[in-house]
């Protein structure tokens, strides 16, 4: 009875398109991969859709201080970061971020997590206590979202970029304790929240702002500091979470903000205290991952990035202009992760899998992920990618469409 309950769910996932397929990565992780699908095929796929957006987990540099990390620390971390988990390396990376982020966030420290949902859980979930009203930008990533419904905070939703709505929400609220809480750079979109006019806000109505950076971190700004830099923003009420396992081509997580806060964190986030720290291998060669984000080398690759962004919008811009019937849509967005709306479901995994059987692999992105009707490919540029890659995958975007306005006529 209990297998049937769950195989009949699973039908009907299957009859909406929204079953979800695991595929093996043979190689390493790189703009050309070896992927091997469900028929057990093994070949190799030009990927557009990963999040190692600088290129950094096949950086040389970075594989030689994990060797090195292996060889000063061994395999795991052993327990929790208050039990005896904390390493040099792991204190060594919450300096190192505390210096890159000190013009942003006054008398800052960080803490460590694993990943970026157990970042956002910890802090959403030990500061929205009892009392408190948490205000969420109904774009949110799942981890945000996860963190309000286990949070003990009152919380209401603001719409997208909707500034007014959210002053409004603010102004109505007699919390003593209030927290602003958003995405920097939109997952599934691409676009920026408007973190200056979010922050005046958070001044006027005596509240916390906290921003996930998890796309933002690396690729924004001059030095890679994320989406702080990018805007120029330095204030106390700053909660900053970031993700190490996108543009610093490692894992794991951190959250940064004035010591205070994380001084409560490190007492109050269930996350931190009753979990495995990170393996301090890990956090050895996120050392060299920071330091290749602030020079030339991420200098350099955030400039190409925003030559192949260009490069890509061109492209599909003008097929869109040729097809119109067919009701695509680019997502306006200034950052490595490109939307392409499709619309339905099927017809999006149709697109997706005819990319996938020319060579190209673009994940089609359907709801919950995103709302109903606007299923989508979601585009993600890597520094490494070459301008052949990109015209390669405008072009089969193009035949694409050109065979669908065929068929439809």
């Amino acid at each position: 009875m209990l297998l049937e309950h769950l195989s009949a769910k699973l039908r009907t996932i299957e009859a909406q398109s929204l079953t979800r397929f695991l595929r093996q990565a043979e190689s390493v992780t790189a703009p050309r991969q070896q992927v091997r699908a469900n028929d057990g095929r093994t070949r190799e796929l030009l990927m557009f859709c990963s999040n190692d957006y600088l290129g950094l987990a096949a950086e040389p540099q970075i594989h030689a201080a994990l060797i090195e990390g292996v060889r000063l620390y061994g395999g795991g971390s052993g327990a929790s970061p208050l039990v005896s988990g904390h390493s040099r390396a792991h204190e060594q990376v919450a300096e190192t971020l505390a210096t890159m982020l000190s013009p942003h966030i006054p008398q800052a420290r960080a803490l460590g997590f694993c990943t970026g949902y157990m970042a956002n859980l910890a802090v959403v979930t030990a500061l929205g206590e009892e009392g408190a009203e948490i205000f969420s930008e109904s774009w949110n990533h799942a981890s945000l979202i996860d963190g309000t419904r286990l949070a003990r905070a009152e919380v209401k939703r603001y719409g997208h970029a909707d500034v007014a709505g959210l002053r409004e929400l603010l102004a109505a609220s007699r919390a003593k304790i209030k927290l602003i809480v958003t995405d920097a750079v939109f997952s599934m979109d691409g676009d920026l929240a408007p973190l200056p006019e979010l922050l005046a806000l958070a001044e006027e109505f005596d509240a916390w702002l906290i921003v996930d950076d998890a796309h933002g971190f690396g690729v924004l700004g001059e030095q890679g500091r994320g989406s702080l830099e990018h805007f120029n923003l330095r204030s106390e009420r700053l909660i900053l979470v970031g993700t190490l396992g996108k543009a610093a081509g490692l894992a794991g997580a951190f959250v940064l903000a004035h010591a205070t806060i994380t001084e409560y964190l490190l007492q109050a986030a269930r996350n931190y205290i009753f979990s495995t720290a990170s393996p301090p291998a890990v956090e050895h060669a996120l050392l060299t991952s920071f330091a290749l984000i602030s020079g030339e080398l991420g200098q350099s690759r955030r400039a190409r990035l925003r030559l192949l962004q260009a490069r890509l919008r061109q492209g599909i811009e003008a097929l869109l202009q040729r097809h119109p019937a067919l009701g695509w849509r680019l997502s306006p967005s200034d950052s490595p992760v490109q939307p392409l709306i499709i619309g339905g479901n099927a017809e999006v995994m149709a697109l997706a899998a005819r990319l996938e059987a020319g060579g190209i692999r673009v994940p089609g992105i359907r709801p919950p992920t995103v709302p109903k009707g606007e299923a989508r490919l979601r585009i993600t540029l890597c520094a490494t990618h070459t301008e052949a890659d990109v015209d390669e995958l405008v072009a089969a975007l193009a035949a694409a469409a050109r065979d669908m306005d065929k068929a439809a006529a």
